[in-house]
Protein backbone atom coordinates (compact mmCIF):
# COMPACT_ATOMS: atom_id res chain seq x y z
CA UNK A 1 0.00 0.00 0.00
CA UNK A 2 1.24 3.46 -0.93
CA UNK A 3 2.44 5.55 2.01
CA UNK A 4 1.17 9.03 2.74
CA UNK A 5 2.49 11.70 5.09
CA UNK A 6 -0.25 12.71 7.52
CA UNK A 7 0.31 15.91 9.51
CA UNK A 8 -1.08 16.51 13.00
CA UNK A 9 -4.69 15.38 13.32
CA UNK A 10 -5.10 14.43 9.65
CA UNK A 11 -6.70 11.14 8.68
CA UNK A 12 -7.14 9.21 5.42
CA UNK A 13 -10.83 8.76 4.59
CA UNK A 14 -12.45 6.57 1.95
CA UNK A 15 -14.44 7.86 -1.01
CA UNK A 16 -16.31 4.60 -1.39
CA UNK A 17 -18.11 5.19 -4.69
CA UNK A 18 -14.85 6.14 -6.42
CA UNK A 19 -12.51 3.74 -4.60
CA UNK A 20 -10.28 6.66 -3.66
CA UNK A 21 -8.85 8.07 -0.43
CA UNK A 22 -8.80 11.68 0.74
CA UNK A 23 -6.84 13.40 3.48
CA UNK A 24 -9.07 15.21 5.98
CA UNK A 25 -8.70 16.87 9.35
CA UNK A 26 -11.28 17.79 12.01
CA UNK A 27 -9.54 21.12 12.60
CA UNK A 28 -10.06 22.34 9.02
CA UNK A 29 -13.20 22.34 6.89
CA UNK A 30 -13.95 18.82 5.60
CA UNK A 31 -16.00 18.23 2.48
CA UNK A 32 -19.78 17.89 2.68
CA UNK A 33 -22.54 16.32 0.59
CA UNK A 34 -22.76 19.60 -1.35
CA UNK A 35 -19.41 18.88 -3.03
CA UNK A 36 -20.53 15.36 -3.95
CA UNK A 37 -23.77 16.72 -5.42
CA UNK A 38 -21.91 19.29 -7.54
CA UNK A 39 -19.40 16.73 -8.80
CA UNK A 40 -22.27 14.50 -9.96
CA UNK A 41 -24.39 17.33 -11.38
CA UNK A 42 -21.91 19.16 -13.59
CA UNK A 43 -21.35 18.20 -17.21
CA UNK A 44 -17.79 17.06 -17.91
CA UNK A 45 -16.24 15.82 -21.17
CA UNK A 46 -15.40 12.14 -20.79
CA UNK A 47 -12.25 11.72 -22.87
CA UNK A 48 -10.37 15.02 -22.61
CA UNK A 49 -10.63 18.68 -21.66
CA UNK A 50 -9.39 21.14 -19.07
CA UNK A 51 -11.45 21.56 -15.91
CA UNK A 52 -10.99 24.07 -13.07
CA UNK A 53 -12.45 23.81 -9.57
CA UNK A 54 -12.41 27.02 -7.53
CA UNK A 55 -12.56 27.02 -3.71
CA UNK A 56 -11.44 23.39 -3.98
CA UNK A 57 -10.69 22.93 -0.25
CA UNK A 58 -8.99 19.58 0.23
CA UNK A 59 -9.53 18.64 -3.41
CA UNK A 60 -12.73 16.66 -3.06
CA UNK A 61 -14.34 17.78 -6.34
CA UNK A 62 -11.24 17.14 -8.53
CA UNK A 63 -10.97 13.67 -6.94
CA UNK A 64 -14.61 12.88 -7.63
CA UNK A 65 -14.46 14.26 -11.16
CA UNK A 66 -11.37 12.15 -11.91
CA UNK A 67 -13.71 9.16 -12.15
CA UNK A 68 -16.03 10.90 -14.61
CA UNK A 69 -13.46 12.31 -17.03
CA UNK A 70 -10.01 11.56 -18.36
CA UNK A 71 -9.36 15.29 -18.75
CA UNK A 72 -7.02 17.44 -16.69
CA UNK A 73 -8.41 18.98 -13.51
CA UNK A 74 -6.94 21.89 -11.56
CA UNK A 75 -8.09 22.92 -8.09
CA UNK A 76 -7.59 26.44 -6.73
CA UNK A 77 -7.48 26.97 -2.96
CA UNK A 78 -6.40 30.06 -1.00
CA UNK A 79 -5.68 28.20 2.27
CA UNK A 80 -2.19 26.74 2.20
CA UNK A 81 -2.94 23.87 4.56
CA UNK A 82 -5.96 22.69 2.57
CA UNK A 83 -4.05 23.02 -0.71
CA UNK A 84 -1.28 20.86 0.73
CA UNK A 85 -3.78 18.21 1.81
CA UNK A 86 -5.29 18.19 -1.69
CA UNK A 87 -1.90 17.83 -3.34
CA UNK A 88 -0.97 14.87 -1.13
CA UNK A 89 -4.35 13.23 -1.77
CA UNK A 90 -3.87 13.55 -5.53
CA UNK A 91 -0.45 11.95 -5.22
CA UNK A 92 -1.62 9.16 -2.90
CA UNK A 93 -4.27 8.15 -5.44
CA UNK A 94 -1.75 8.22 -8.30
CA UNK A 95 -3.53 11.09 -10.03
CA UNK A 96 -0.81 13.75 -9.95
CA UNK A 97 -0.43 13.51 -13.74
CA UNK A 98 -4.02 14.78 -14.26
CA UNK A 99 -4.90 16.58 -11.03
CA UNK A 100 -3.07 19.74 -9.99
CA UNK A 101 -3.49 22.26 -7.17
CA UNK A 102 -2.84 26.00 -7.22
CA UNK A 103 -2.51 27.70 -3.83
CA UNK A 104 -3.63 31.28 -4.50
CA UNK A 105 -6.38 33.86 -4.24
CA UNK A 106 -8.86 33.08 -7.01
CA UNK A 107 -9.27 36.82 -7.70
CA UNK A 108 -5.68 36.84 -9.02
CA UNK A 109 -6.24 33.80 -11.21
CA UNK A 110 -7.24 35.48 -14.53
CA UNK A 111 -4.07 37.58 -14.57
CA UNK A 112 -1.93 34.55 -13.78
CA UNK A 113 -3.57 32.41 -16.47
CA UNK A 114 -3.38 35.24 -19.02
CA UNK A 115 -5.34 33.92 -22.03
CA UNK A 116 -5.78 30.28 -20.98
CA UNK A 117 -9.44 29.27 -20.90
CA UNK A 118 -11.13 26.18 -19.46
CA UNK A 119 -13.83 23.89 -20.83
CA UNK A 120 -15.58 23.49 -17.47
CA UNK A 121 -15.33 25.49 -14.22
CA UNK A 122 -16.95 24.40 -10.96
CA UNK A 123 -17.21 26.11 -7.59
CA UNK A 124 -18.61 25.33 -4.15
CA UNK A 125 -18.15 28.85 -2.77
CA UNK A 126 -18.61 30.31 0.71
CA UNK A 127 -22.36 30.61 1.23
CA UNK A 128 -22.75 33.38 3.78
CA UNK A 129 -22.15 37.11 3.17
CA UNK A 130 -20.32 39.10 5.81
CA UNK A 131 -23.38 41.26 6.40
CA UNK A 132 -24.69 38.48 8.66
CA UNK A 133 -24.24 38.78 12.40
CA UNK A 134 -20.58 38.60 13.38
CA UNK A 135 -21.17 36.03 16.11
CA UNK A 136 -22.23 33.51 13.45
CA UNK A 137 -18.72 33.50 11.99
CA UNK A 138 -16.73 30.54 13.25
CA UNK A 139 -13.69 31.32 15.39
CA UNK A 140 -11.78 28.62 13.49
CA UNK A 141 -10.35 30.57 10.54
CA UNK A 142 -10.40 27.50 8.27
CA UNK A 143 -14.13 27.04 8.82
CA UNK A 144 -14.80 30.78 8.63
CA UNK A 145 -13.12 31.19 5.23
CA UNK A 146 -14.93 28.13 3.85
CA UNK A 147 -18.37 29.29 5.01
CA UNK A 148 -18.28 33.10 4.85
CA UNK A 149 -17.37 35.52 2.08
CA UNK A 150 -14.17 36.63 3.81
CA UNK A 151 -11.68 36.03 0.99
CA UNK A 152 -14.11 36.19 -1.94
CA UNK A 153 -17.70 37.25 -2.59
CA UNK A 154 -20.25 35.55 -4.83
CA UNK A 155 -19.61 38.31 -7.38
CA UNK A 156 -15.86 37.60 -7.29
CA UNK A 157 -16.52 33.91 -7.92
CA UNK A 158 -18.92 34.40 -10.83
CA UNK A 159 -16.73 37.06 -12.45
CA UNK A 160 -13.60 34.90 -12.29
CA UNK A 161 -15.50 31.86 -13.58
CA UNK A 162 -16.57 33.88 -16.60
CA UNK A 163 -13.07 35.22 -17.19
CA UNK A 164 -11.43 31.78 -17.25
CA UNK A 165 -14.13 29.83 -19.15
CA UNK A 166 -13.95 29.54 -22.93
CA UNK A 167 -16.90 30.60 -25.05
CA UNK A 168 -19.41 27.76 -25.00
CA UNK A 169 -17.78 26.29 -21.89
CA UNK A 170 -19.78 25.30 -18.83
CA UNK A 171 -19.81 26.76 -15.31
CA UNK A 172 -21.54 25.05 -12.36
CA UNK A 173 -22.20 26.09 -8.78
CA UNK A 174 -23.71 24.61 -5.64
CA UNK A 175 -25.26 27.13 -3.27
CA UNK A 176 -28.23 27.94 -1.06
CA UNK A 177 -31.69 28.60 -2.57
CA UNK A 178 -31.87 31.95 -0.79
CA UNK A 179 -29.12 33.24 -3.11
CA UNK A 180 -30.77 32.03 -6.33
CA UNK A 181 -31.69 35.48 -7.64
CA UNK A 182 -28.24 36.82 -6.80
CA UNK A 183 -26.63 33.89 -8.63
CA UNK A 184 -28.76 34.20 -11.76
CA UNK A 185 -28.32 37.99 -11.88
CA UNK A 186 -24.54 37.68 -11.55
CA UNK A 187 -24.29 34.84 -14.05
CA UNK A 188 -26.10 36.91 -16.67
CA UNK A 189 -24.09 40.01 -15.80
CA UNK A 190 -20.91 38.08 -16.54
CA UNK A 191 -22.22 36.34 -19.68
CA UNK A 192 -22.91 32.91 -18.17
CA UNK A 193 -26.40 31.92 -19.30
CA UNK A 194 -28.16 29.63 -16.78
CA UNK A 195 -29.16 26.39 -18.52
CA UNK A 196 -29.85 23.74 -15.85
CA UNK A 197 -31.20 24.16 -12.32
CA UNK A 198 -31.93 21.51 -9.69
CA UNK A 199 -33.18 21.92 -6.14
CA UNK A 200 -32.10 19.50 -3.41
CA UNK A 201 -34.43 18.74 -0.50
CA UNK A 202 -33.52 16.92 2.69
CA UNK A 203 -36.74 14.89 2.33
CA UNK A 204 -40.17 14.97 0.67
CA UNK A 205 -42.30 17.88 1.87
CA UNK A 206 -39.34 19.92 3.14
CA UNK A 207 -38.19 23.18 1.52
CA UNK A 208 -35.13 22.99 -0.71
CA UNK A 209 -31.90 23.57 1.22
CA UNK A 210 -29.42 23.36 -1.68
CA UNK A 211 -29.40 24.32 -5.33
CA UNK A 212 -27.27 23.18 -8.24
CA UNK A 213 -26.99 25.43 -11.28
CA UNK A 214 -25.04 25.17 -14.52
CA UNK A 215 -24.61 27.78 -17.22
CA UNK A 216 -22.91 28.20 -20.58
CA UNK A 217 -20.56 31.07 -21.37
CA UNK A 218 -22.37 33.21 -23.97
CA UNK A 219 -25.11 30.59 -24.26
CA UNK A 220 -28.66 31.14 -25.53
CA UNK A 221 -31.45 31.64 -22.96
CA UNK A 222 -33.23 28.35 -22.18
CA UNK A 223 -33.31 27.32 -18.53
CA UNK A 224 -34.34 23.75 -17.71
CA UNK A 225 -35.59 22.97 -14.22
CA UNK A 226 -34.65 19.39 -13.38
CA UNK A 227 -36.69 17.12 -11.09
CA UNK A 228 -35.95 17.76 -7.39
CA UNK A 229 -33.40 15.55 -5.67
CA UNK A 230 -34.29 14.09 -2.27
CA UNK A 231 -31.45 13.21 0.11
CA UNK A 232 -33.40 11.08 2.63
CA UNK A 233 -36.47 8.85 2.29
CA UNK A 234 -39.39 8.61 4.72
CA UNK A 235 -37.34 6.25 6.92
CA UNK A 236 -34.52 8.78 7.24
CA UNK A 237 -32.18 6.72 5.05
CA UNK A 238 -30.36 7.93 1.94
CA UNK A 239 -32.43 7.73 -1.23
CA UNK A 240 -31.14 5.39 -4.00
CA UNK A 241 -29.83 8.38 -5.99
CA UNK A 242 -27.74 9.68 -3.10
CA UNK A 243 -26.64 6.19 -2.07
CA UNK A 244 -25.26 5.66 -5.57
CA UNK A 245 -23.33 8.95 -5.35
CA UNK A 246 -21.80 8.04 -2.00
CA UNK A 247 -21.36 4.29 -2.25
CA UNK A 248 -21.98 3.33 -5.90
CA UNK A 249 -19.83 1.87 -8.63
CA UNK A 250 -17.23 3.58 -10.78
CA UNK A 251 -18.51 5.45 -13.80
CA UNK A 252 -15.60 5.38 -16.23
Amino acid sequence: MKEVDLIGDERLDYLLAENLRIIQSPSVFSFSLDAVLLAQFVYVPIQKGNIMDLCTGNGIIPLLLSKRTRGNITGVEIQERLAGMAERSFSYNGLEDRLKIINMDLKELPAMLENKKYDVVTCNPPYFPLTEQEEKINSNIHYAIARHEIECTLQDVVRVCSQITKQGGKVAFVHRPGRLLDIISLMRKYRIEPKRLQFVHSKLGKPANTLLIEGIKDGNPDLKILPPLLVYDEKGEYTPEVRKMLFGEEQV
